[in-house]
């Protein structure tokens, strides 16, 4: 199934989901190169919710660049198995070895605004992230390990206290409804 056919089949969570990938299908019949940072208005990214087997905590990073705990994840960068992205980037930015998705279904998804900012001294302007998000499932005894160039702590959290880490307002909502829905996924 391509991405576009897994998003239209996705079954929204909530309210916001339902808007959320009526616009992300909306931007994918109108911009051809979403799968690409060169689109400076909106480009897909991926990102994973890992939680332990028990599903009682998950693991966060501490973002370099939004001063944050958040979830990991990154740009599709031409790549439209966005799972493999959210495996690929969970990896790279934990050190974790021996991950697995829970399913290989689309667990959100998300439109996120990204204010500007400098990366590596280069200016990047305000844009979206029309986010895929993965449920993923690791063992919290292995160790992880810092991707200096963008997370400087990684932890694992209980999942309450993974919303009170994050000082993103936006990103707690986003977080509460994975949290949520985490308590009642099968």
């Amino acid at each position: 199934m391509n991405l576009r056919e897994q998003i239209s089949h996705y079954i929204p969570y909530t309210t916001q989901e339902t808007k959320e990938q009526e616009v992300i299908l909306k931007y994918m019949d109108t911009f051809d190169n979403l799968l690409a940072r060169e689109n400076e208005f909106a480009h897909f990214t991926a990102s994973a919710w890992v939680v332990n087997p028990k599903r009682t905590k998950v693991l966060m990073a501490y973002h370099n660049i939004y001063q944050s705990w958040s979830w990991v994840g990154g740009h599709a960068d031409g790549d439209p198995d966005l799972l493999q992205v959210a495996l690929k980037e969970t990896k790279e930015e934990t050190g974790l070895t021996t991950i697995s998705p829970v399913t290989e279904n689309i667990y959100s998804v998300e439109i996120l605004g990204v204010p500007g900012h400098l990366k590596k001294g280069i200016p990047i302007a305000t844009h979206l992230h029309l986010n895929v998000t993965y449920l993923i499932e690791a063992n919290e005894e292995e160790k992880t390990t810092v991707k200096e160039d963008e997370n400087s702590a990684i932890k694992w959290m209980e999942l309450e206290e993974a919303i009170e880490a994050c000082t993103e307002p936006d990103m707690k909502v986003v977080y509460r409804k994975l949290n949520d829905k985490l308590k009642n996924y099968k």
